[in-house]
Protein backbone atom coordinates (compact mmCIF):
# COMPACT_ATOMS: atom_id res chain seq x y z
CA UNK A 1 0.00 0.00 0.00
CA UNK A 2 1.53 3.26 -1.17
CA UNK A 3 0.89 6.76 0.12
CA UNK A 4 -2.67 7.81 -0.65
CA UNK A 5 -3.90 4.31 -1.56
CA UNK A 6 -6.04 3.69 1.52
CA UNK A 7 -9.78 3.84 0.75
CA UNK A 8 -11.54 1.29 2.95
CA UNK A 9 -10.86 0.63 6.64
CA UNK A 10 -12.74 -2.29 8.19
CA UNK A 11 -12.95 -2.82 11.93
CA UNK A 12 -13.79 -6.37 12.99
CA UNK A 13 -16.20 -7.09 15.82
CA UNK A 14 -19.61 -8.40 16.79
CA UNK A 15 -22.81 -6.32 16.52
CA UNK A 16 -25.12 -5.48 19.40
CA UNK A 17 -24.91 -4.09 22.91
CA UNK A 18 -23.98 -7.49 24.33
CA UNK A 19 -20.58 -7.32 22.63
CA UNK A 20 -19.92 -3.59 22.84
CA UNK A 21 -16.57 -2.75 24.46
CA UNK A 22 -15.38 -6.37 24.54
CA UNK A 23 -11.81 -7.19 23.55
CA UNK A 24 -12.99 -8.82 20.32
CA UNK A 25 -14.57 -5.48 19.33
CA UNK A 26 -11.46 -3.31 19.58
CA UNK A 27 -11.60 -2.84 15.79
CA UNK A 28 -15.08 -1.37 16.14
CA UNK A 29 -13.88 0.83 19.01
CA UNK A 30 -11.11 2.36 16.91
CA UNK A 31 -13.44 3.29 14.06
CA UNK A 32 -16.03 4.68 16.48
CA UNK A 33 -13.30 6.78 18.10
CA UNK A 34 -12.23 8.16 14.71
CA UNK A 35 -15.76 8.97 13.57
CA UNK A 36 -16.59 10.60 16.90
CA UNK A 37 -13.45 12.75 16.70
CA UNK A 38 -14.43 13.93 13.23
CA UNK A 39 -18.03 14.63 14.22
CA UNK A 40 -19.48 12.00 11.89
CA UNK A 41 -21.64 8.96 12.37
CA UNK A 42 -22.31 5.46 11.09
CA UNK A 43 -25.37 4.48 9.09
CA UNK A 44 -26.85 1.05 8.54
CA UNK A 45 -26.07 -0.14 5.00
CA UNK A 46 -27.91 -3.41 4.33
CA UNK A 47 -26.35 -3.97 0.90
CA UNK A 48 -22.96 -4.13 2.62
CA UNK A 49 -24.30 -6.01 5.66
CA UNK A 50 -22.59 -3.43 7.83
CA UNK A 51 -22.46 0.02 9.37
CA UNK A 52 -20.74 2.56 7.11
CA UNK A 53 -19.25 6.01 7.66
CA UNK A 54 -17.47 8.40 5.27
CA UNK A 55 -14.62 10.71 6.22
CA UNK A 56 -13.02 13.37 4.07
CA UNK A 57 -13.56 14.00 0.39
CA UNK A 58 -11.87 13.57 -2.94
CA UNK A 59 -8.61 11.63 -2.94
CA UNK A 60 -8.53 11.52 0.88
CA UNK A 61 -12.03 10.14 1.31
CA UNK A 62 -12.13 7.10 3.59
CA UNK A 63 -14.94 4.58 3.89
CA UNK A 64 -15.16 3.03 7.35
CA UNK A 65 -16.99 -0.28 7.69
CA UNK A 66 -18.12 -2.26 10.71
CA UNK A 67 -19.52 -5.61 9.48
CA UNK A 68 -22.77 -6.62 11.17
CA UNK A 69 -22.50 -10.28 10.15
CA UNK A 70 -20.87 -11.37 13.43
CA UNK A 71 -17.15 -11.98 13.55
CA UNK A 72 -17.12 -15.44 11.96
CA UNK A 73 -18.68 -14.14 8.73
CA UNK A 74 -16.90 -10.78 8.49
CA UNK A 75 -15.54 -11.55 5.05
CA UNK A 76 -18.99 -11.48 3.46
CA UNK A 77 -19.42 -7.80 4.35
CA UNK A 78 -15.87 -6.90 3.32
CA UNK A 79 -16.28 -8.61 -0.05
CA UNK A 80 -19.55 -6.76 -0.62
CA UNK A 81 -17.92 -3.39 0.17
CA UNK A 82 -14.96 -3.97 -2.14
CA UNK A 83 -17.30 -4.97 -4.96
CA UNK A 84 -19.76 -2.12 -4.39
CA UNK A 85 -17.14 0.63 -4.34
CA UNK A 86 -14.85 -1.00 -6.90
CA UNK A 87 -11.86 -0.95 -4.55
CA UNK A 88 -8.76 -3.08 -5.00
CA UNK A 89 -7.12 -5.15 -2.27
CA UNK A 90 -4.26 -2.66 -1.88
CA UNK A 91 -6.83 -0.04 -0.85
CA UNK A 92 -8.09 -2.12 2.11
CA UNK A 93 -6.96 -2.17 5.75
CA UNK A 94 -8.50 -4.45 8.38
CA UNK A 95 -8.34 -3.62 12.11
CA UNK A 96 -8.35 -6.77 14.22
CA UNK A 97 -7.76 -7.82 17.83
CA UNK A 98 -4.76 -10.07 18.54
CA UNK A 99 -4.21 -12.22 21.65
CA UNK A 100 -0.59 -12.84 20.69
CA UNK A 101 0.22 -9.20 21.38
CA UNK A 102 -0.04 -7.55 24.80
CA UNK A 103 -2.30 -4.55 25.23
CA UNK A 104 -0.18 -1.58 24.19
CA UNK A 105 1.40 -3.17 21.12
CA UNK A 106 0.34 -2.91 17.47
CA UNK A 107 1.47 -4.80 14.37
CA UNK A 108 0.92 -3.45 10.86
CA UNK A 109 1.40 -6.04 8.12
CA UNK A 110 0.80 -6.06 4.36
CA UNK A 111 -0.32 -9.70 4.36
CA UNK A 112 -0.38 -12.81 6.50
CA UNK A 113 -2.31 -15.83 7.74
CA UNK A 114 -5.41 -15.78 9.91
CA UNK A 115 -3.37 -16.79 12.95
CA UNK A 116 -6.38 -18.60 14.38
CA UNK A 117 -8.61 -15.50 14.21
CA UNK A 118 -12.06 -16.36 12.86
CA UNK A 119 -12.67 -12.89 11.47
CA UNK A 120 -9.48 -13.05 9.44
CA UNK A 121 -10.27 -16.64 8.38
CA UNK A 122 -13.59 -15.47 6.96
CA UNK A 123 -11.97 -12.48 5.25
CA UNK A 124 -9.31 -14.68 3.62
CA UNK A 125 -12.01 -17.12 2.51
CA UNK A 126 -14.20 -14.46 0.89
CA UNK A 127 -11.33 -12.51 -0.68
CA UNK A 128 -9.55 -15.65 -1.83
CA UNK A 129 -6.18 -14.36 -0.66
CA UNK A 130 -4.11 -13.43 2.40
CA UNK A 131 -2.67 -10.43 0.56
CA UNK A 132 -4.47 -7.58 2.32
CA UNK A 133 -3.15 -5.19 4.95
CA UNK A 134 -4.14 -5.64 8.56
CA UNK A 135 -3.42 -3.75 11.77
CA UNK A 136 -3.33 -6.16 14.68
CA UNK A 137 -4.29 -4.55 17.99
CA UNK A 138 -2.95 -6.35 21.05
CA UNK A 139 -5.50 -7.44 23.66
CA UNK A 140 -3.27 -9.78 25.67
CA UNK A 141 -3.66 -13.50 26.31
CA UNK A 142 -5.82 -15.11 29.03
CA UNK A 143 -3.01 -17.34 30.23
CA UNK A 144 0.58 -18.38 29.70
CA UNK A 145 0.37 -22.12 29.10
CA UNK A 146 -1.49 -23.46 26.01
CA UNK A 147 -4.15 -25.45 27.90
CA UNK A 148 -5.12 -22.51 30.11
CA UNK A 149 -5.15 -20.19 27.13
CA UNK A 150 -7.37 -22.50 25.10
CA UNK A 151 -9.83 -23.00 27.96
CA UNK A 152 -10.19 -19.26 28.57
CA UNK A 153 -9.99 -17.87 25.02
CA UNK A 154 -13.73 -17.38 24.42
CA UNK A 155 -14.43 -15.74 27.79
CA UNK A 156 -11.34 -13.57 27.33
CA UNK A 157 -12.10 -12.17 23.87
CA UNK A 158 -15.81 -11.75 24.67
CA UNK A 159 -15.02 -10.11 27.98
CA UNK A 160 -14.65 -6.39 28.62
CA UNK A 161 -11.39 -4.60 29.33
CA UNK A 162 -10.82 -4.12 33.05
CA UNK A 163 -10.97 -0.73 34.71
CA UNK A 164 -7.20 -0.90 35.16
CA UNK A 165 -6.73 -1.52 31.43
CA UNK A 166 -8.94 1.35 30.26
CA UNK A 167 -6.30 4.15 30.41
CA UNK A 168 -3.91 2.05 28.31
CA UNK A 169 -6.72 1.09 25.93
CA UNK A 170 -7.43 4.78 25.47
CA UNK A 171 -3.80 5.38 24.47
CA UNK A 172 -3.98 2.47 22.03
CA UNK A 173 -7.10 3.80 20.33
CA UNK A 174 -5.48 7.22 19.95
CA UNK A 175 -2.46 5.61 18.28
CA UNK A 176 -4.64 3.53 15.96
CA UNK A 177 -6.57 6.60 14.83
CA UNK A 178 -3.34 8.56 14.35
CA UNK A 179 -1.88 5.54 12.58
CA UNK A 180 -4.60 5.57 9.94
CA UNK A 181 -3.65 9.13 9.04
CA UNK A 182 0.00 8.16 9.03
CA UNK A 183 -0.73 5.29 6.62
CA UNK A 184 -2.57 7.67 4.30
CA UNK A 185 0.28 10.16 4.33
CA UNK A 186 3.30 7.82 4.31
CA UNK A 187 2.19 4.46 2.95
CA UNK A 188 2.29 1.12 4.72
CA UNK A 189 6.05 0.59 5.03
CA UNK A 190 7.01 3.95 6.51
CA UNK A 191 3.95 4.07 8.75
CA UNK A 192 4.74 0.55 9.94
CA UNK A 193 8.19 1.60 11.11
CA UNK A 194 6.53 3.89 13.64
CA UNK A 195 3.45 1.83 14.51
CA UNK A 196 5.31 -1.45 15.01
CA UNK A 197 7.85 0.22 17.27
CA UNK A 198 5.30 1.52 19.76
CA UNK A 199 5.39 0.10 23.27
CA UNK A 200 2.63 1.87 25.10
CA UNK A 201 2.40 1.57 28.86
CA UNK A 202 -0.08 2.71 31.51
CA UNK A 203 0.32 6.29 32.66
CA UNK A 204 0.85 5.18 36.25
CA UNK A 205 2.05 1.56 36.16
CA UNK A 206 2.02 -0.24 39.47
CA UNK A 207 5.36 -0.76 41.10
Amino acid sequence: MNRGDLRLVVGLGNPGNRYANTRHNVGFMALERLVSREGGGFRSTPKLQGQLADLGSGDRRLRLLMPQTFMNDSGRSIRAALDWFGFELHQLLVLVDDMDLPLGRLRLRARGSAGGHNGLKSTIQHLGTQDFARLRIGIGAPGQNPSERKARTVSHVLGSFSREEEPLLDKVLVEVVDGLERIQQQGLDLAGNHINGLQLAPTNPEA
